[in-house]
């Protein structure tokens, strides 16, 4: 009998700044609707299993979600930002910030502070978003504010840190950040069978969901094989990393989010190999400083 999946439930009230489909995603996985999944691709509506029915929704954690303009069609120098932002923004404990035009994100720690917010999240899932300066530029600004900040790109990366105890909090009670699984495993005629998967952590558009269904069951020789399974599964929920590479990484953000997926199954396998991972990005993958 395969062991009960863990459940999930929060207290934190969230605010989503967002445009574009993946702040579509991100909130209808936060909310965790009957059939999101496949409405977004995965399983498909007939072949969806309602995994992660009853497991969790928050949607009474969410305050307020505000579609905002596409960056792309805002000027490039944004001089007063309360005329693109709502002229009333909630009271909660974490704003997460998605595809916003960098004026936009600089402009709203000082607005969350006033209001009470104890943390700031700029996902980045194509480079364009947020560029590695306008991040710092950001995080100094929070500092001086006592705002916690955090930047993952991608947003899967996103790991628990002694500078943000309510970063923390959403990882662990939401379950979302670097996926998590626990894995049991059997030797069947000379081949190795996964038995049970169980997500601890899933990466916040809910991928690590889908990749669970794919290994339950699975029959494998070595772990080429299961890497082959796991990469095929994470491209076709689809991962929602951008395919541009990215000057700070040099490489694809996607590419970054599928080494870091492989690399939670095998922790969760007890594989210490790191082979898989291409040198020039295993301190992303592995979390390394």
């Amino acid at each position: 009998m395969e062991p009960e999946q863990k459940k999930f439930r929060s207290d934190l009230k969230l605010t989503i700044f967002y445009h574009g489909e993946f702040g579509e995603r991100f909130i209808a996985n936060l909310m965790n609707y009957r059939n999101s999944c496949p409405s977004f691709g995965a399983c498909s509506i007939d072949g969806c299993v309602q995994c992660k029915e009853n497991i969790y929704s928050f949607s009474k954690n969410i305050v307020a979600t505000f579609g905002m303009i596409d960056p792309m069609n805002m000027p490039d120098f944004i001089e007063d930002a309360d005329e693109f932002l709502p002229k009333e923004i909630p009271r909660a404990d974490i704003a997460i910030a998605i595809n916003l035009h960098p004026d936009i994100l600089i402009a709203l720690p000082e607005k969350l502070a006033e209001l009470g917010y104890r943390a700031y999240i700029v996902p980045v899932e194509d480079s364009r978003w947020c560029s590695a300066g306008l991040a710092k530029q950001i995080k100094e600004k929070c500092d001086e504010l006592g705002l916690e900040f955090a930047a993952p790109k991608p947003f899967c990366i996103l790991r628990e840190s002694p500078e943000h105890p309510t970063i923390n909090r959403f990882i662990r009670e939401m379950g979302m950040g670097y996926p998590e699984f626990e894995i049991e495993v059997d030797e069947v005629n000379g081949k190795k069978k996964i038995t049970s998967v169980r997500i601890l952590k899933s990466e916040p558009c809910g991928a690590a969901w889908y990749v669970a269904i794919k290994l339950r069951e699975l029959e494998f020789e070595d772990m080429r094989e299961l890497w082959n399974v796991v990469a095929e599964a994470h491209h076709s929920f689809p991962c929602t990393g951008s395919m541009e590479r990215d000057n700070e990484y040099n490489e694809t953000i996607l590419h970054i989010a599928g080494y870091s997926v492989r690399h939670a199954v095998n922790r969760a396998l007890g594989y210490e190999g790191d082979e898989d991972i291409p040198e020039h990005i295993q301190h992303i993958v592995l979390g390394e400083d």
